[in-house]
């Protein structure tokens, strides 16, 4: 059963428009290509719900790039939770640790790219996920982030600058 005042059209619109743009996002933070699916698809259950819908098409990627990221964010830290439990649990039973340890590993190596963004800092691997798969300008970045634009751009270049590092070697 549809909201009471849903516009369908607009809400497949925005559906077609936006995925793929925040799909980038938690795809980039999580690095799993069905995580990144669950997560979208929440975000757009929750923009379903929202009491008020957004004015227009920008403010409501804005709002579905600032969801998806907490909740990919949020993944994340459960994920690094879940790994020290695992390690803790290793100590107790190493067969199965062991398995498990490797199936995480095998899971993190996927991608060279994913792996040295996560390598960055969480402040710039977030901005560089934002302006690369995101396709947001250094202004947007800023104002998502609450950050100034001077600020999104430094952080983009030393992004950069460290992920050059690390596909050199050093």
């Amino acid at each position: 059963m549809l909201k009471k005042g849903f516009d369908e059209k607009r809400f497949n619109a925005e559906y077609s428009q936006l995925f793929p743009v925040i799909f980038r996002v938690a795809y980039r933070v999580t690095g799993d290509v069905g995580i990144a699916e669950d997560l979208c698809h929440e975000a757009f259950i929750k923009y379903y719900e929202r009491h008020e819908p957004l004015p227009d098409s920008n403010q409501a990627k804005y709002w579905l790039i600032r969801v998806v990221k907490n909740m990919a964010l949020n993944h994340e830290k459960r994920k690094s939770r879940e790994r020290k439990a695992l390690s803790k649990l290793e100590k107790i039973t190493p067969q199965y640790a062991e398995s498990e340890e490797k199936r995480v590993v095998e899971d993190e190596l996927k991608s060279s790219v994913q792996e040295a963004l996560n390598k960055l800092p969480p402040k710039l691997r977030m901005v560089l996920v934002l302006k690369e798969y995101g396709g947001l300008n250094y202004r947007e970045i800023g104002a998502m982030l609450q950050i100034s634009e001077g600020n999104v751009k430094v952080r983009v270049f030393r992004a950069r600058e460290q992920l050059e590092k690390l596909f050199r070697g050093k």
